[in-house]
């Protein structure tokens, strides 16, 4: 009866309200800081599209990456984020979630539904805005890249940004992505890796430098938590 209840529309909505305004009063709550700017800067700075791709377990705190990048960049001002989710119930709810934060909803994936996916990307691209891609949504495997999103870049020729983020005082939650989930008053980071351009004809061989870049955002975002004087950063 539980799993029925929460499954219902109204039951969902009221969740994503409350888990969405839990997540503000949390990045309200963090004192954050930046850790490769100079990476976003470049691309802020002309108001170039980019392909923004993260591990799908740090989902819960990256909206506050278009917070900073709008607080430092204020010609951003007309970027309007897309984030690709999952037409299933799960990706919706997640939608639901996010979108109070300023980002706007893409419904598909890189594997059912890809071409339509594909298409919807890449005319968000067109217009001038990112895309928001997790490349191991919405259910895994953990940490391995689906070709989509190399496949996106050599399409549209705009490069990959890889990010990360992490929080000294945080839950790992036991899903499939042992997604963590921020918790108040503490310190955080968000990291902006060197991004990455795909030739077309290149994309098997680019998956590969997607997964190893996405991998050492999360390895600078942890090593940051646990010594913010171990890199170089910017508080925000």
């Amino acid at each position: 009866m539980f799993r029925k209840l929460i499954r219902q529309p109204r039951t969902q909505a009221a969740m994503a309200r409350s888990l969405g305004a839990y997540l503000a009063f949390c990045y309200r709550t963090t004192r954050w800081s930046l850790v490769g700017q100079e990476h976003l800067a470049v691309f802020a700075r002309r108001n170039e599209p980019m392909i923004i791709a993260f591990w799908h377990e740090r989902l819960p705190m990256m909206p506050m990456l278009w917070t900073v990048t709008h607080r430092l960049h204020p010609e951003t001002k007309d970027w309007q984020p897309h984030v690709l989710v999952s037409q299933h119930r799960d990706g919706r709810f997640i939608g639901e979630i996010v979108s109070r934060f300023r980002l706007a909803m893409l419904y598909g994936s890189t594997s059912r539904g890809g071409a339509t996916a594909l298409r919807s990307m890449l005319r968000v691209l067109r217009e001038g805005s990112p895309v928001v891609i997790t490349p191991d949504g919405p259910r895994g495997p953990r940490r391995k890249a689906a070709e989509g999103v190399a496949q996106l870049a050599a399409l549209s020729s705009v490069v990959i940004v890889p990010t990360a983020a992490a929080t000294l005082r945080h839950r790992l939650l036991p899903s499939w992505d042992r997604m963590m989930l921020p918790l108040p008053f503490t310190r955080g980071v968000l990291v902006c890796g060197p991004p990455i351009r795909v030739s077309r004809g290149d994309t098997a061989l680019a998956v590969a430098a997607i997964e190893t870049a996405l991998d050492a955002a999360c390895d600078a975002a942890d090593g940051w938590v646990a010594d913010p004087a171990s890199q170089n950063s910017r508080p925000l």
